[in-house]
């Protein structure tokens, strides 16, 4: 998917972070259908941080324990718009025929 349309992915700060101090330990994160995160006898740990979805909080609306944080979303939005990113997202999905319009 073209979320970032050529730009790095490491360049953009968006992962979870987990307070192992709320975690209840409920297991919801490692429902994550891009394997961001190990399970430990403490809890999850995330152990890959750029395989996060950018923009993608699930995890941390369904953790029981509040136990997961995202950066705010200001700040990717900053980038998006610094580096151009929208305008080459909606270039790439014009290009893979996902914004075809239906007469």
């Amino acid at each position: 998917m073209p979320w970032l349309a050529g730009y790095p992915r490491e360049k953009v700060g968006w992962f979870p972070k987990v307070d192992l101090e709320k975690c209840v330990k409920c297991g919801m994160c490692m429902n994550c259908g891009r394997n961001v995160y190990d399970w430990t006898r403490d809890g999850p740990v995330v152990a890959r941080p750029n395989n996060c979805v950018v923009g993608c909080n699930s995890c941390a609306n369904l953790c029981a324990g509040r136990a997961i944080t995202f950066p705010d979303i200001e700040t990717i939005r900053k980038i998006y718009k610094r580096e151009g990113i929208w305008a080459k997202v909606k270039q790439q999905l014009e290009q893979e025929g996902k914004l075809k319009t239906n007469k």
